[in-house]
């Protein structure tokens, strides 16, 4: 991955790191359960952070729409629903773990999408680099807080879901 501290940029790695782990988890021939337990931990810290320190600062832009940033917290709290249903599944490879799997993968894909085409276009567009590359610094602190404390627990992710 690059070396950028330009919070577009980050969460954009992010992203593609997601879509690996979603090949991961889908291959007969790899760790699914150990690509599973890695992609909990980069979701859960992801959205975190991007609600702890990015939505918040994004707000505050004119130009950038609040609405779209609401609608991308509420897709968070899918994805993580989606997570939970796939992390409680037994058996991985089941036929229920590929079918939640699959709404795992639809729900963040199409968050991801989004955020892309509406917020981060928008960041782009009307957010400095100097303050692009502050709330990087802050996205960055906040997502390895969160993973430092395990966030992608099945009992982590049940509270977030529930709360």
């Amino acid at each position: 991955m690059a070396d950028t501290q330009d919070v577009v940029e980050l969460i954009l790695q992010d992203h593609r790191r997601m879509e690996d782990l979603f090949r991961r988890m889908r291959s007969v021939e790899d760790d699914r359960a150990g690509a599973l337990r890695e992609f909990a931990d980069l979701l859960i810290a992801h959205a975190q952070a991007e609600e702890a320190e990015v939505y918040p600062a994004l707000k505050r832009y004119k130009n950038i729409d609040d609405e779209e940033v609401e609608h991308g917290e509420h897709e968070h709290d899918e994805g993580n629903e989606a997570l939970l249903e796939l992390l409680l599944v037994e058996e991985v490879g089941s036929d229920e773990w590929d079918s939640k799997l699959e709404e795992l993968v639809e729900a963040v894909n199409h968050h991801a999408d989004e955020e892309e085409r509406t917020i981060l276009n928008g960041a782009r567009e009307n957010v400095a680099m100097q303050r692009r590359q502050e709330l990087g610094r802050a996205f960055v602190r906040e997502r390895a807080r969160q993973l430092k404390a395990g966030c992608g627990s099945v009992e982590n992710v049940r509270k977030i879901v529930e709360s």
